[in-house]
């Protein structure tokens, strides 16, 4: 038995160190390519360490304005979008939980049916320009603001919750209104650091929605610019985010830079707050 073991052990630590390697290899190339100098990469002699190490790519980067601009927008989208798909999604999540609830079975199966069907991304648009989301802050964090899946784990974990504290709330003179947020959510401080990172992460990260509801490029979040980089084909000195100019730098170096800019944030805080999504895999596990 100890021999099955240990072979299961050396395999899952080979398999696990192959996916480390090939999940960190791009990282560490484009860390190696922007800190290097022109000739170097130009010449392809750039692997996994700088040659000629130097800053002037990410001098470039931090001088162009649309960065900042497309940085503000993400925190703005971020923190915006994260307090308003947490609050939506734990109130409904905790009207869900409560079997006394008027067609409580209906509404469930209506939330669930959305997890498998949707109307889809023409529907969708077309009911987002006729609200005059377009071209908006709003156009960012309402069409996304409540996630099925996440509201089904606040829902599963507000089940759990033992029904004598709320009807000690009662007691004390609290309405429905006041156990939830007195009672509730002191309670499940685990549960709304979970979903809150979930949505954060998604909105950090969020491509189709500016692709699809924004047309002014002062509203771009960074993966918008970062896409606009990527396909503009060549960068000016002057503009990293422009196309054409006189005095070209060299390309991929100034790409990964921007990249290097736009990712290390959500890379440095995942170490951080990794518990939390553990602990979110484990919300639903367990019904309490």
């Amino acid at each position: 038995m100890k021999e099955k073991t240990g072979f299961f052990t050396v395999v899952n630590t080979v398999i696990l160190l192959g996916v480390i390697v090939i999940t960190l290899y791009p990282f560490v190339y484009m860390l190696a390519v922007s800190l290097s100098q022109d000739v170097y990469v130009m010449k392809g002699e750039v692997t996994l360490w700088p040659k000629g190490f130097n800053l002037k790519m990410y001098k470039l980067v931090f001088a162009d304005p649309n960065i900042w601009l497309a940085y503000k927008n993400t925190i703005v989208y971020v923190v915006l979008g994260t307090l308003i798909s947490v609050a939506v999604t734990s109130m409904g999540a905790y009207a869900l939980s409560r079997k006394d609830m008027g067609y409580h079975s209906f509404f469930t199966l209506l939330v669930v049916f959305t997890m498998f069907f949707s109307g889809g991304m023409i529907p969708t648009f077309l009911v987002v320009r006729s609200l005059g989301l377009m071209d908006t802050v709003w156009g960012m964090v309402l069409p996304g603001a409540v996630n099925t899946w996440n509201l089904i784990l606040m829902r599963t974990f507000f089940s759990g919750i033992p029904k004598e504290l709320e009807d000690s709330g009662r007691v004390d003179g609290l309405t429905d209104i006041g156990i939830f947020f007195r009672v509730v959510i002191p309670l499940s401080q685990a549960v709304f650091a979970t979903i809150a990172l979930f949505y954060a992460v998604a909105m950090w990260n969020n491509f189709m929605l500016p692709l699809l509801y924004l047309r002014n490029p002062d509203l771009f979040p960074l993966q918008v610019l970062l896409r606009n980089l990527v396909l503009a084909g060549s960068v000016s000195s002057g503009n990293v985010t422009g196309i054409g100019g006189d005095n070209l730098v060299v390309e991929d170096s100034l790409k990964f830079a921007t990249i290097m800019v736009s990712t290390l944030p959500i890379l440095l805080i995942y170490p951080f707050v990794q518990k939390y999504f553990v602990k979110g895999a484990m919300i639903g596990a367990v019904k309490g």
